[in-house]
């Protein structure tokens, strides 16, 4: 049935959208574009949000980058070696590296990088735990020392998603990697130069070419190549509902949709001047976190609880719905890749009610209410946290909803506050296939106590087989390993895997040169 009253309402949010947009630009060298989220924070160190990250691969740059077929590339080095006897990596920067203050990229800036993100990142500690010194050449070249042998050293630097390896200036890299950048210090060396000035959060964010980049002369690929940026000015315009973005895309007053919903990929589907993108074939894996630090998910079986509670299929259809966009998989290394395996997965993710009653009941479960925070202005995450409060409440648990947008639960998870003051029991989230394909990569997999990310699982076993990973090179020897850690993981599980799933990306057929990889780039994008 026509509902007067929605259209009407939706006419009226277009409009107030033209008004701040303006006429559809004449000039092609400005590319607008509605992301996932708004932008509220900065430092893509700091937080593991993908629109940071978004954010970080317009400013900085990274040494290592991977193409679309996931093979690690150099990207600001120009040459490396690795000694004999695999202690010692040189790396040397290429010509022309510059920050956008003017001031030329040095190896101490690198460095200096390198240790604040390995501070962070779950795959950086653990390369760093094989590192011994850092030495500086010249102005362009440095050494890494090794303890031991590391297999990972290239797809270390070369990580490809949160937290991702970006290189900053010395005094900003000197940061405490617990606190955040300040705006003044959004100082980098990449494509596209930040507009603080023009920033203004919940309505937009500015990004101006930068003339002095000097792009590698292979082609794009992935992350990789020649980042040639070919507009002169992205403005990100925050826009929060689904069905305005989609008619300021209909009416040419922005030209791409980062994420849009699954519910209107039908409508957009039909429009001759817009076109469906999938930048990354191999998708994305929902994820339920816990807090491990806070009871009762300090219990290993009441987490397990949870994984047996869940199946993929209800959060799966609650947010994706088409089955054309998401997949069943119980492989927590993304089905599809090398390390894809159910090992271990066989009596969990079944929706067992009655058995996770069992388990609560062996735990001693008490009752107590589990803060559960449910992000409402993400589409793509928003029927995430009723569904498990739903199957968690059908299992025996008390569970309390409490919503926000997912900027205020970003922050709110790096608190360790108690639950009932301010803190949280899980929350649910959503990792690219690029971050999760072996159990150091995969940050929920730390588990390195206090430093491991934000729910701080402290477990020797897991902590033992990915040491175990990080330094074997066979591939079937690897495998080994994964499967050895999922059927112990299951047993106390750092976190549940909910199933893999697809975003298009919905732009005008003006445009042309996105880039197949696992974060929405901006640098080869025209406007025709």
């Amino acid at each position: 049935m026509f509902d007067f009253r929605k259209s009407f309402a939706t006419f009226v949010a277009a409009a107030s959208v033209a008004g701040l947009l303006g006429m559809a630009p004449a000039d092609a060298q400005t590319l607008k574009v509605v992301m996932h989220s708004d932008l509220k924070i900065l430092d893509p160190i700091w937080t593991t949000a993908y629109i940071v990250r978004n954010h970080g691969y317009l400013v900085w740059d990274t040494l290592f980058a991977m193409d679309e077929k996931f093979d690690v590339k150099p990207q600001m080095v120009d040459k490396y070696d690795v000694s004999a006897d695999k202690l010692t990596w040189t790396f040397t920067l290429r010509d022309g590296l510059e920050w956008h203050d003017g001031k030329p990229v040095t190896s101490e800036d690198c460095i200096a990088s390198i240790k604040r993100w390995a501070a962070r990142d779950s795959m950086g500690q653990k390369m760093m735990g094989s590192v011994t010194d850092f030495e500086v050449i010249d102005a362009k070249t440095f050494k890494m020392k090794m303890k031991e042998p590391y297999g990972l050293v290239l797809q270390s630097l070369g990580k490809p998603s949160s937290n991702v390896p970006f290189m900053m200036p010395k005094r900003v890299a000197e940061t405490d990697p617990m606190q955040q950048i300040k705006v003044e210090d959004v100082i980098g060396s990449g494509p596209f130069i930040f507009k603080a000035d023009e920033w203004k959060p919940g309505e937009k964010t500015v990004y101006v070419k930068n003339p002095k980049y000097k792009p590698r002369s292979e082609p794009a690929n992935g992350l990789a190549g020649g980042k040639v940026a070919k507009v002169d000015r992205v403005e990100w315009i925050w826009i929060s509902d689904a069905q305005t973005q989609v008619a300021a895309l209909q009416n040419g007053e922005i030209d791409m949709i980062e994420a849009p919903s699954h519910d209107l990929l039908p409508l957009l589907a039909k429009d001759k001047n817009i076109k469906l993108f999938n930048s990354n074939p191999t998708g994305n894996q929902y994820t339920f976190r816990f807090n491990s630090t806070a009871k009762p998910f300090d219990n290993p079986k009441v987490r397990q609880a949870v994984m047996v509670a869940f199946d993929q299929e209800d959060f799966l259809k609650a947010t994706i719905g088409d089955p054309a966009y998401f997949k069943l998989c119980k492989a927590p290394f993304v089905c599809g890749t090398p390390l894809a395996t159910d090992a271990g997965m066989a009596d969990v993710l079944n929706a067992n009610a009655a058995k996770a009653k069992q388990l609560l009941t062996e735990a001693g479960y008490d009752g107590t209410p589990i803060v559960l925070m449910q992000s409402t202005d993400l589409p793509v995450l928003t029927n995430l946290a009723p569904v498990a409060k739903a199957l968690m409440e059908r299992a025996g648990f008390k569970v309390d909803l409490v919503a926000m947008d997912w900027q205020t639960l970003v922050a709110r998870r790096t608190k360790k506050d108690p639950p009932n003051a301010g803190g949280w029991h899980a929350f649910l989230t959503s990792w690219v296939a690029a971050d999760i394909l072996n159990p150091v990569m995969a940050g929920f997999f730390n588990s390195a106590c206090d430093k491991a990310m934000f729910g701080w699982p402290c477990d020797a076993e897991i902590e033992k087989l990915r040491d175990q990973f990080a330094k074997e090179s066979d591939p079937a020897k690897q495998k080994e390993i994964v499967e050895t850690l999922q059927k112990y993981w299951v047993t106390a599980p750092t976190h549940v895997n909910l199933g893999q799933w697809y975003q298009p990306a919905a732009m005008r057929t003006s445009l042309d040169g996105a880039m197949i990889a696992p974060a929405p780039v901006f640098w080869n994008v025209m406007k025709k």
